[in-house]
């Protein structure tokens, strides 16, 4: 019996590489912290995110009862 093997390059998604890369750099660092959570700037830290965040809608923000 013959089996016809494919011969395809591999197609290699760039997008979800650079996503899995990411991932792995936040769990490094999760796993480096000293809490249970790493704060929003942390996460900017090791995403190495430089941008200013907009500011959130009030619908988003949490609502304080007097």
């Amino acid at each position: 019996m013959h089996v016809a093997l494919l011969r395809t390059p591999a197609v290699q998604d760039h997008v979800a590489l650079a996503e899995i890369e990411l991932c792995g750099e936040l769990m490094i660092a999760a796993s480096a912290a000293d809490g249970e959570r790493l704060s929003p700037d942390r996460i900017d830290e090791v995403l190495n995110v430089t941008a200013e965040r907009a500011p959130r809608p009030a619908a988003l923000l949490p609502s304080c009862q007097v």
